[in-house]
C-alpha cells in the first residue's frame, strides 16, 4: 500500500507593519509617510524535511489588511495540493491562479489580487527551493532550460517573445554558467543604494549617508525628487559635491509628473549628470515614457517597479520607452512572471536593475538578478540591484552587502522567511509593538501578539 502523498495543509496569513514613517525612511514625492509593510503568507505542509514555503507582497501600511484578505481568498485554490507536484511544477499553481475565470475579473493580472497571486507563487518557489536544498537563484540557474521555459506564461507575449526564442536564450545563457557561479560566490552582485536619498531627510543626513555609501564601495546612489524643483537642485548639488564626478547619481520621481513636466524637470537637473530618471510619470503610460526618453537623452529612463504585469513591460520595450528595466519581486505574479520579464529584457538587449528596499525586497530580488547573471544575460555590465539599509534584521536569511556588492545567498529557499519574534512584535494590530509600544495615536488595538489567520 502506497504512502499518502504530502500535501499543503494550511495557508497562514499575517499583516506585518513596521513604523518607518517615524524616521521618514522610504519617504518620496508621492509617499511622504510610509509604514513599510508586508502581507505575509506561509504555506504549511505535512512533508518531512522542509515543510514550509514563505512569501509576501509589499505595501506602505494602510490597506495592508486588504492585501491580506486577497491572500486569504486564494486559500481554497492551494490547500490540499500535493507537495511533490507543486514543487516539480510551480507554474501549475501560477497558471491555476492567474487563469481562474472569476479571479481574473478582479484584474485581469493586475492590482491587489495579482500581487496576492505573486506572493503565493513565490511561497511555492520558496518551498521548492527548500526541498531541493538550494537557494532559489541556483535552483533557477541549474534548471533544465526546457523545463524553465515551460514555467512561463506566453499569453499576450508571442509578438515579442516566443517559446522557441525563450528556450534559445536560456540554452545560450547556460554557456559559461559554472564560471559565473564561481565568480558570483567570490565577488557578489553589484548594488546601488537609495539610503541617502529619502526626501524627508535633511541635508546633513543626506551628505553623511552619501559619503558613507561611497566609502562602503557603492558606485551609484539614488535621490528621490519631484516635490520642489529648487529643493531638488540644492539636494542634487549637495550630493554631487559629496560623491564626486565618478559615482553615478540616479534620480527617482516616483510617478509624480505629467509628461511635459517630467521633461522640463529632468532637463533642469541634467547639469548634475544624472544617470537615470526613474518613474518620471504614470507607470502605465507607455507612450509617455517613450516621449520622455526621447526628450531627456542622454539621461536614461528607468521604470518597472509599479508595472503590473509582463504585458506592460513588453510594450515598454517594444515602444523604445525604457533604457533600464526595473523588476520587482513582489509586484507582478511572482517568479514565473518575472522570468518572462527577464527574458523580454534579454530579447531586447535592455539591462535590468531591480527595484528593492521595502520589506524584504532586497532579500528576494537578489535571487532573480543572480539567476539572470549566471544563466541568462551572462553580464553585470550597467546592472545593479537597489539596496536600502533597513529591516534586514527581521529575516532569517538577510541580504548582506560587502564592498558595494550583494553576497550570494547560500541557504536553501527564496530568503522570504521572517523571524518569529518579528512576526510576534509587528503583526497588526495585535503584535506587541502596535498593541503596547506604539504610543498615543497608534492605529493598533490590543490583541493576540503574533496573531495570524489560518485554515
Amino acid at each position: 500500500m502506497s504512502a499518502t502523498p504530502a500535501r499543503i495543509t494550511a495557508l497562514d496569513t499575517y499583516d506585518i507593519r513596521f513604523p518607518t514613517s517615524r524616521e521618514l525612511d522610504g519617504s518620496d514625492a508621492m509617499h511622504p509617510d510610509p509604514d513599510y509593510s508586508a502581507a505575509y503568507v506561509v504555506l504549511r505542509t505535512d512533508a518531512d524535511g522542509a515543510p514550509e514555503g514563505h512569501g509576501f507582497t509589499f505595501t506602505l501600511g494602510r490597506g495592508n489588511e486588504v492585501q491580506v484578505a486577497a491572500l486569504e481568498a486564494l486559500r481554497p485554490h492551494v490547500v490540499g495540493r500535493p507537495v511533490d507536484e507543486v514543487c516539480a511544477d510551480p507554474g501549475s499553481v501560477h497558471r491555476a491562479l492567474t487563469g481562474d475565470s472569476q479571479l481574473r475579473w478582479l484584474g485581469p493580472e493586475k492590482g491587489v489580487m495579482h500581487m496576492a497571486i505573486g506572493a503565493v507563487t513565490n511561497a511555492v518557489w520558496d518551498l521548492a527551493a527548500r526541498r531541493a536544498g538550494l537557494p532559489l537563484w541556483r535552483l533557477l540557474a541549474e534548471a533544465d532550460p526546457e523545463w524553465l521555459a515551460g514555467q512561463i506564461d506566453f499569453r499576450h507575449l508571442t509578438d515579442a517573445l516566443t517559446p522557441d526564442q525563450a528556450l534559445d536564450l536560456l540554452t545560450r545563457g547556460r554557456k559559461g554558467a559554472a564560471e559565473r557561479t564561481r565568480h558570483l560566490l567570490e565577488t557578489g552582485y553589484p548594488a546601488y543604494t537609495t539610503s541617502p536619498g529619502w526626501l524627508g531627510y535633511d541635508d546633513a543626513k543626506l551628505a553623511r549617508l552619501a559619503e558613507r555609501a561611497v566609502a562602503d564601495g557603492f558606485r551609484q546612489i539614488k535621490l528621490k525628487v519631484g516635490a520642489d524643483l529648487a529643493d531638488d537642485i540644492r539636494r542634487c548639488r549637495l550630493a554631487r559635491s559629496v560623491i564626486g564626478p565618478d559615482i553615478r547619481l540616479a534620480l527617482d520621481a516616483n510617478q509624480r509628473w505629467d509628461v511635459d513636466e517630467a521633461i522640463r524637470w529632468t532637463r533642469a537637473l541634467a547639469p548634475f549628470d544624472p544617470y537615470w530618471i526613474e518613474e518620471p510619470t504614470s507607470p502605465d503610460d507607455v507612450l509617455g515614457h517613450a516621449a520622455i526618453r526621447r526628450a531627456v537623452a542622454p539621461v536614461k529612463v528607468a521604470t518597472g517597479e509599479h508595472a503590473p504585469n509582463r504585458i506592460v513591460f513588453k510594450q515598454l520595450l517594444q515602444a523604445g520607452a525604457v533604457d533600464v528595466v526595473q523588476i520587482d519581486a513582489a509586484r507582478v505574479g511572482g517568479v514565473n512572471e518575472n522570468l518572462a520579464i527577464l527574458l523580454l529584457a534579454a530579447r531586447f538587449g535592455v539591462p535590468v536593475c531591480p527595484h528593492a528596499g521595502g520589506v524584504g525586497l532586497c532579500e528576494l530580488v537578489r535571487h532573480l538578478a543572480m539567476f539572470d547573471y549566471v544563466a541568462l544575460s551572462g553580464t553585470t555590465d550597467d546592472r545593479a540591484v537597489e539596496y536600502v539599509d533597513h529591516l534586514h534584521e527581521h529575516f532569517l536569511d538577510p541580504a548582506v552587502i560587502r564592498d558595494g556588492h550583494y553576497t550570494a545567498p547560500t541557504a536553501p529557499g527564496f530568503s522570504a522567511a521572517l523571524r518569529p519574534e518579528s512576526i510576534a512584535r509587528y503583526s497588526h494590530p495585535g503584535g506587541t509593538y502596535w498593541a503596547t509600544e506604539a504610543g498615543p495615536g497608534n492605529p493598533g488595538t490590543p490583541g493576540n501578539p503574533g496573531e495570524g489567520h489560518t485554515a
